[in-house]
């Protein structure tokens, strides 16, 4: 009798057979259960982090489906494909490839465009992340070392975007080439050195296409998913931090079950960021290698402009003011400074961040708390002046197209951008400081809580304010 209750009590479709089956031998169900349990809080700024993992499955699954007709070879051929402007031209088979892919592959073209799409966005995620991270205080003990691996994670999918973006081998992606050729050349002792093993040789080389192939689809992609799996372990192990509220505690957390609460939340999210990237890939046109042509070494196109997570780049270095210096017999070229020294100064300062605020702080306590940018005025001031810097540059990166689509002198407008990133980065942290000041003597929320009260009819028909500073002053 006892043997038929167990038999009519157990699973009886195949599924949960093989389910029984396998939690017989290795005991998964307590697991599973404490995995299903575990709580996350309800803040949207919590899914973009979610949006850069999402748009990275994107990357590999469309990348994977590219890498089938690609051509990672600098041998140069004769153009007879479908594209009657470029027939009969001579071109690297690398550019000849992507172009039958655009135009001769079924769903190629749109398999590119939904590539490119997810690089722009899973970039844009990562630095909107980390500015929410920083401004939040996510990255205080004992958070520093996800934050270490997130600014990681930062320099190798702009490595990764920069890699992918050149292996079309077109006028637009070659100019990139000879730009960071000549950054690796300015480097002092060892960048001649450099530049022949990057390249193959000298300029342009012999190998860089198929080099860049490799870092591209094998090595940076590897180490993003290894970074990826420590992040999320290592989030998965110090739960996750929320923001100051109503039962709140450091020990706390208020939010949903991963199980089923946040994993519908999370896969609406998938299937949202996938819709919209397949959707930018089929009606925003992103990166026509064939209107650019085929890369020549004697030709540059007007109008250059990269992706824009480098376009800082490209305006730190004509922001530059012209001028070289010698050291120990050698020159230090000018593009070392804004294209190698200021680089390594931001990652530096980025990676050495945490323990600064906590020397000069002196906070040496776990946090799992939040704090709201208003909590720490000069934190989130030279946060939002550190944007505006790197703004600026971005900007000035397309000095050229905004002085011939506004008919402005070029000079005059560099000038001003030189001007600009003195100037601006000052007036927005002031002025940042200075609202951050008032909204933490306001104690109200800007949204939720209007600054100044609010104005509210009396049954008299007469009027009153509900919640000023007088009130503020009584509570």
């Amino acid at each position: 009798m006892t043997d038929r209750t167990n038999k009519a009590d157990g699973p009886r479709t195949p599924l949960g057979r093989l389910a029984r089956w396998t939690d017989e031998r290795l005991g998964v169900s307590n697991f599973a259960k404490s995995v299903f349990d575990k709580i996350f809080p309800d803040q949207w700024s919590f899914m973009i982090g979610e949006i850069a993992l999402y748009c990275f499955v994107i990357l590999v699954l469309t990348g994977s489906y590219l890498t089938f007709f690609f051509s990672p070879s600098e041998r140069k051929v004769i153009y007879h494909g479908s594209y009657r402007p470029l027939q009969g031209l001579g071109m690297s088979d690398a550019y000849r490839s992507v172009v039958d892919i655009s135009f001769k592959v079924r769903a190629g073209l749109v398999m590119r465009q939904i590539h490119h799409w997810a690089a722009v966005v899973f970039l844009a995620a990562i630095v909107v992340h980390l500015c929410r991270v920083f401004f939040s205080g996510a990255f205080r003990r004992p958070r520093e070392l996800n934050w270490i691996v997130g600014v990681t994670l930062l320099l190798l999918a702009m490595g990764n975007g920069f890699t992918g973006y050149s292996l079309p081998d077109d006028l637009l992606s070659g100019t990139g080439l000879r730009i960071m050729y000549s950054i690796v050349l300015s480097i002092p002792f060892v960048g001649a050195w450099l530049g022949l093993l990057i390249f193959g040789g000298p300029y342009p080389g012999t190998a860089i296409i198929q080099r860049l192939f490799v870092i591209h689809v094998l090595f940076i992609p590897v180490l993003i998913g290894i970074l990826l799996s420590a992040h999320l372990a290592i989030l998965w192990h110090q739960k996750h931090t929320d923001f100051p509220g109503p039962g709140k505690t450091e020990d706390t957390i208020h939010g949903s079950r991963l199980w089923p609460q946040y994993a519908a939340k999370s896969i609406a999210l998938f299937c949202f960021v996938g819709a919209v990237l397949a959707g930018l890939g089929g009606l925003a046109q992103i990166n026509p290698i064939w209107i650019y042509g085929p890369y020549r070494v004697a030709a540059v196109s007007a109008g250059s402009q990269p992706d824009w997570y480098v376009a800082w780049l490209d305006g730190a270095l004509r922001v530059m003011p012209s001028f070289e210096i010698r050291l120990f017999h050698h020159t230090v070229a000018n593009p070392f400074f804004p294209g190698v020294l200021m680089p390594g100064i931001t990652f530096g300062v980025l990676y050495a961040w945490p323990f600064l605020e906590q020397r000069f702080s002196r906070d040496q306590a776990h946090h799992n708390l939040l704090n709201r940018p208003r909590d720490l005025p000069l934190r989130t001031a030279f946060g939002a002046a550190t944007l505006s810097f790197y703004g600026v540059m971005f900007l000035a990166g397309g000095t050229d197209v905004l002085a011939s689509t506004f008919g402005l002198s070029f000079e005059a407008l560099l000038r001003a951008f030189q001007i600009s990133l003195l100037v601006v980065p000052a007036v927005t942290g002031y002025v940042t400081w200075r609202i951050c000041r008032e909204l933490g003597r306001q104690r109200a929320h800007p949204i939720q809580q209007p600054v100044g009260g609010r104005i509210l009819r009396t049954p008299t028909g007469g009027y009153e304010v509900v919640g000023g500073e007088e009130e503020d002053a009584a509570s």
